[in-house]
């Protein structure tokens, strides 16, 4: 199905909403939209709603499996914005977004759904989940200027960080913590503060009254925190080629950034297990 507007999606198109989990993906340009899509078709959701320019291609044959939003993710406030719509026209769901050529991956994703790992999630008390983003680039930038090469990515297994998150009266808020590492952490000079963390709370149910923030927390504190307080719960990652394409195809950073491989770079197999292994997600209590 496709809609020219997100007014129009809203009312005609939301019976795309009855039922979760619904992943919201938004596409800033025309780099790996189908392999965005069929990779989180695979993993279950519901209902797939893609948010791109009337302009970007699409594969015919995923266009029947997906209800397409005209959309432009410019300025950056635009995906916060439509969250915050969707969320309001649909509370009591679990929801899912992220941006095209990102990968959502989560404990023993290869032989379970979204859909069964979320229902053990909430008879945890849980209405939220941490995601780490994982930066995904390219094994060589000369073959692959724009540093995205899903056949030949690699990532960081070590150089990961957390640090207390402060109130603003400069205390530690309970439960929650600023995540740095990957590409962020080793360009930090070409990267803005604002946009070094690699936390992202990209799974969550909505509510009435529920906001997403512009620097991907939510209004709702509970919902910022990577475990309840009683014992560590499950956590997923965003395997995401975003920030090394941003960096390679910024004036401003590319000509100092002749490759992204340094001794901890490892080649990603796509499998959870290694995630696993590396410490990026946690299985929590879910075995």
């Amino acid at each position: 199905m496709q809609y020219e507007s997100l007014d129009s999606f809203l009312q005609t198109g939301k019976a795309a909403l009855t039922k979760g989990p619904v992943a919201l993906v938004f596409v800033e340009d025309e780099v790996e939209i189908d392999s965005t899509i069929r990779h989180h078709l695979n993993l279950g959701f519901k209902s797939l709603i893609v948010f791109m320019p009337q302009a970007f291609g699409l594969n015919p044959e995923l266009s029947d499996r997906i209800h397409r939003v005209s959309l432009s993710c410019v300025p950056r406030t635009v995906v916060f914005e439509t969250i915050n719509r969707i969320i309001e026209a649909a509370p009591g769901l679990w929801m899912y977004y992220c941006y095209n050529a990102e990968y959502l991956f989560f404990p023993f994703c290869e032989m379970r759904t979204i859909g069964e790992m979320l229902a053990f999630h909430t008879e945890e008390r849980r209405d939220s989940m941490l995601t780490h983003v994982v930066d995904l680039y390219a094994d060589d930038l000369d073959a692959y200027p724009n540093a995205v090469a899903p056949e030949r990515a690699m990532l960081d297994r070590t150089g990961y960080f957390a640090q207390a998150r402060l109130d603003a009266k400069k205390h530690p808020k309970e439960r929650q913590l600023d995540m740095s590492g990957g590409l962020r952490w080793r360009f930090e000079e070409h990267v803005p503060v604002q946009s070094r963390r690699i936390d992202r709370i990209a799974l969550f149910k909505s509510k009435p009254e529920l906001a997403l923030r512009s620097d991907h927390t939510f209004t709702d504190e509970e919902y910022n925190t990577y475990s309840c307080p009683w014992h560590h719960n499950l956590t997923a990652a965003v395997c995401s080629f975003r920030a090394a394409k941003a960096l390679k195809t910024n004036s401003g950073s590319t000509f100092d950034i002749p490759t992204f491989r340094w001794r901890n770079s490892v080649p990603f197999e796509w499998s959870s297990n290694q995630l696993l292994e590396l410490g990026l997600i946690e299985t929590g209590q879910w075995f």
